[in-house]
């Protein structure tokens, strides 16, 4: 989702970054004893060059997927600024009728906290669905990813 939502941003240049990419050990105080691991080190510093975040998650169990809040966690403790006070389009999607609301709406509220200028939100429902072919096939739900991506470049 989040891929395919860049590609509606008109004149932006965009970098997917793909979480899997930077691997960490699940957060705790006696691991950041040890010291910052390298890889969130470089994906903070990372995230500095950017205007803007579109930032898609899974819902595991009405909440982060592990590995995501793992990142989160590290990151928050590097710089607490982890959005560097920019806007975010925050999205959800699963195959379930909510769309992943337990976590946009667990992620709306945090993602101020660490940093988000501005959290902009979207919930893709039913994905098998709505999405096919590389593109959303429910009109009203391409019309509202449409008019939130207009609402997240108006804030860049």
């Amino acid at each position: 989702m989040a891929s395919f939502a860049s590609q509606l941003v008109p004149n932006a240049e965009t970098t997917l970054i793909d979480l899997n990419d930077y691997e960490a050990p699940i957060y705790s105080i006696d691991k950041e004893k040890e010291g910052f691991p390298e890889s969130m080190q470089k994906l903070s510093q990372y995230m500095k060059h950017f205007d803007g975040y579109i930032v898609s998650l899974a819902e595991h169990n009405g909440s982060y997927a592990a590995a995501f809040k793992s990142i989160l966690d590290w990151l928050s403790r590097i710089q607490r600024s982890i959005f560097n006070h920019k806007p975010v389009l925050l999205m959800s999607a699963s195959t379930g009728a909510r769309g992943g609301a337990s976590v946009l709406a667990n992620a709306s509220n945090y993602f101020p906290h660490a940093g988000a200028s501005e959290v902009i939100t979207f919930s893709f429902p039913k994905f098998f669905d709505n999405f096919s072919q590389g593109n959303i096939i429910n009109h009203e739900l391409n019309t509202l990813l449409s008019q939130k991506v207009l609402e997240f470049q108006d804030k860049l």
